[in-house]
Formats: structure tokens, sequence, C-alpha cells
């Protein structure tokens, strides 16, 4: 059975990595472990999911071993989705029911998900320079999304490549959860915690401390 690539299930294929990038040589000898040890996982890089017209861009960190990794689509599969497609879908920016897994339907409506790092790091830590190496890939995905007006960063690393991505200079664009920046062009760029499994474990975010960054997007979408 054919797998398909990364460019044929994104909404950017244009800015999508090849199955087998070989841009750096860590996750790459990383990726080449996952498929010895897992040959039924998707074990490449993680394509954008979305709408191609979105206004509203999400953006991760790297795939998880067992969610993106594993099922080829960003959040799924892993505990960290649970939250944030239950939040798309309340608040109207996704269709059909989550399913954790890639197969089950769902279809995000006015959003798409990106990731700063597009293959699984160890212990999901990518490194600085793999963080720059993949911003040729985030910042030509986010550069085809021109109807994108509000940007949700998930975590500082997220946060930093979305603000380099925007023309903001991060440190004059401090991280924190609901912190918000408007880059020249009018884009916004509004910040949460993580939603994985340890800040929700620790108590750092909840579904109601999550849901108000999504609620702060719609009003920004829609002022007045």
């Amino acid at each position: 059975m054919r797998i398909a690539t990364p460019a044929e299930l994104s909404p950017v294929p244009e800015a999508e990595a090849p199955r087998d990038c070989p841009l750096c040589p860590r996750l790459v000898a990383f990726r080449e472990e996952c498929r010895i040890e897992f040959p039924q996982w998707w074990n490449a890089p993680v394509p954008a999911f979305g709408d191609r017209d979105a206004w509203l861009a999400i953006v991760g960190l790297a795939p998880g071993k067992h969610g993106a990794n594993r099922t080829g689509r960003p959040f799924t599969g892993d505990f960290a989705g649970e939250l944030l497609y239950a939040t798309l879908l309340k608040f109207g920016l996704a269709n059909g029911t989550y399913g954790a897994d890639p197969g089950d339907g769902l279809q995000l409506d006015g959003a798409v998900i990106l990731n700063a790092v597009k293959c699984l790091p160890p212990a999901n830590k990518p490194e600085p320079r793999e963080i720059a190496t993949c911003r040729s890939y985030f910042e030509v995905a986010l550069g085809a999304l021109p109807s994108v007006r509000v940007v949700i960063a998930l975590g500082q690393i997220a946060h930093v490549a979305a603000a380099r991505a925007m023309g903001l200079k991060p440190a004059a664009t401090k991280f924190g959860h609901g912190a918000e920046a408007t880059a020249a062009d009018g884009r916004i760029l509004l910040s949460s915690y993580h939603c994985s499994r340890y800040n929700q474990n620790t108590g750092r975010l909840d579904a109601k401390k999550f849901e108000s960054v999504f609620e702060r997007a719609l009003a920004l979408r829609c002022p007045g």
C-alpha cells in the first residue's frame, strides 16, 4: 500500500518537507529508529492540517511520539489533542467528531494547525539549530496562508517561532499565557501554555484557561 506524502495531505503543500527530509541528522536518526521499532507508524515530517483559507493559525512545538508521529496528523492520538480538538469543536472551528485518528473525518473550519518543528525530537525537545533549520518550512507555510489574521502559539518555542515569522522581535514580545502582540501588518499573536499532559496535570492549564485564549481570538476576528 502506497504511503501518502506530507504534501498530499497538507493545505499548504508547497511548504511541506519530504518524507525523508535529511536536514537534521539527529532527527533523521531518531526517525529511522522509530521506523524500525514501529513500522506501521507515520514516522515522517508531519504536515499542516486544516483550512487553506483559515483566519486562525495554531502553532505547536513538534510532533509527539505517540501522537502526530504515530498518526501523521498534528495533535492526533495524544493527550494534548483531546483538549485542543474539543476546544476547536466547541468554538465552531472544527466539524465532525474527534476520534484520535486521521481517518475520523474531522475537518477544521477557519483554522489551521502548524508545528514549529515538523519531525519528532528525542524527549520532545528540539535543539535550537533544529528549530532554526525547520524555520524555512514553517515560515513558508505561514506565508502561504494569506487569510490568517490571528496566530495562537502553544508554548514558548512556538511563540518565538511565530513571532519571528510575523516580523516581531522575540526579545520584545515576551511569552505568557494570554500575552498579545500585533505585527506591523496587523496580524495578532496570542500565546497560551501548551495543552500538554504535564501542564494539565499540574494545574498550570485547564480547559477554562485554554478556552479564554480562543475566546480572545474570536473577539479579535470580529471586533465590536
